[in-house]
C-alpha cells in the first residue's frame, strides 16, 4: 500500500498464499486497525490521502537495494513485494568471484576457531599461508577474511577472491580480541571539499543528508583504510581531481592515521606478552 498506493485481495491471497475467506479477513481486520488508511474502490483499496504505514518500517534503501539484488541475480522475482516494478537498471558490477568451498571452509574456520592452509595471490607474489579468520568483511568491493597469520604472528586481511588450494585445518592459539584494529570503532567526519562553491557544497550536502555541514561515520579501524581509499579522501586536489570531482574530504584523515596505527601497536605489544606468557 505504501509504495504502490492500493491493493487488492488477490494481492494478498498470492503473496502469502491463503484462501480468499483469509484475506477478506485480514482486510477487514486491518481496516479496524487502520481506518484512516484505506479508501474502498470498485477492485480493490488505495492509499488515503492520510495513509501511514502501521507494520512497515518505511526504508527507500532498503526497497532500492533489493532491486539492484533482483537485477545482480541475487534474489527471485518472487523475493519483491511489488506487483508492479519501475523500469530499472544498474551499472553492471565487475564481481570478484568467490569459490563455494573456499568460504565453506573459511566459515567452518571460524566457528570451529581453527586454522586453515591455503594458497594466497598476494599482489607480490604467490604463497602458501597458514591462516586462523576469525570474520568476513566488506569493503565495498572485495570479500575480505579478518585473520591470524601464523607466518607473521599478527592480524591481516586475506581477499577471498585471491584464495585457492585450501589445505588441513590445525589446531591455533589466538585470540581475536587482541586484533585492536578489527575491536576499535573510529569516527570519520566526512564534510563538502573545501575547494567547492557554497551552491555546490550544499548539493554535497544533501546528497549525503549531511547534519551541521558534517557526516559522522563510525566503523571499525580495520576497514577505515578500504573506506578511505574507496572514497578517495586521501587524495590531494590536483588539475585531474579537481574539487568537484572529489566532492568531500576528512575532517580528521591525520586522527583517523594516528588512531589505526596506535591500534597495531597495542595489538603489538598484547602479542607479545601472550607469547611471552606462554614460554
Amino acid at each position: 500500500m505504501f509504495w504502490e498506493d492500493r491493493v487488492i485481495r488477490n494481492d494478498l491471497e498470492k503473496t502469502f498464499d491463503i484462501s480468499t475467506p483469509q484475506a477478506s479477513v485480514d482486510l477487514r481486520n486491518y481496516r479496524e486497525i487502520a481506518p484512516d488508511n484505506m479508501e474502498q474502490t470498485a477492485r480493490g483499496y488505495r492509499a488515503a490521502v492520510s495513509f501511514k504505514p502501521r507494520y512497515l518500517k518505511v526504508s527507500a534503501d532498503r526497497l532500492l537495494l533489493q532491486l539492484r539484488a533482483y537485477l545482480s541475480d541475487v534474489i527471485t522475482r518472487s523475493d519483491l513485494w511489488f506487483k508492479d516494478l519501475p523500469t530499472v537498471d544498474t551499472a553492471p558490477d565487475v564481481v570478484r568471484s568467490v569459490a563455494p568451498e573456499c568460504l565453506r571452509s573459511f566459515l567452518r574456520a571460524i566457528r570451529e576457531r581453527t586454522a586453515i592452509e591455503i594458497g594466497y595471490h598476494a599482489l607480490s607474489g604467490p604463497s602458501r599461508r597458514t591462516i586462523a579468520p576469525h570474520a568476513l568483511v566488506f569493503d565495498g568491493h572485495r570479500w575480505h577474511a579478518r585473520a591470524w597469520c601464523c607466518k607473521n604472528e599478527d592480524f591481516r586481511d586475506f581477499v577471498l577472491s585471491r584464495i585457492d588450494n585450501i589445505g588441513q585445518e590445525t589446531p591455533v592459539e589466538y585470540d581475536a580480541k587482541e586484533d585492536l584494529e578489527w575491536q576499535r570503532k573510529l569516527v570519520l567526519k566526512i564534510r563538502p571539499h573545501r575547494g567547492l562553491t557554497s551552491s555546490q557544497a550544499n548539493a554535497i550536502k544533501l546528497d549525503y543528508g549531511m547534519s551541521d555541514g558534517c557526516l559522522d561515520v563510525e566503523m571499525r579501524a580495520s576497514v577505515a583504510y578500504y573506506f578511505i581509499r574507496r572514497m578517495n579522501l586521501d587524495l590531494k586536489q590536483s588539475e585531474v581531481l579537481t574539487p568537484q570531482r572529489l566532492q568531500i574530504e576528512l575532517e580528521n584523515l591525520e586522527e583517523v592515521n594516528l588512531q589505526i596505527e596506535a591500534a597495531k601497536a597495542e595489538t603489538k605489544l598484547l602479542v607479545d606478552v601472550r607469547r611471552t606468557a606462554a614460554k
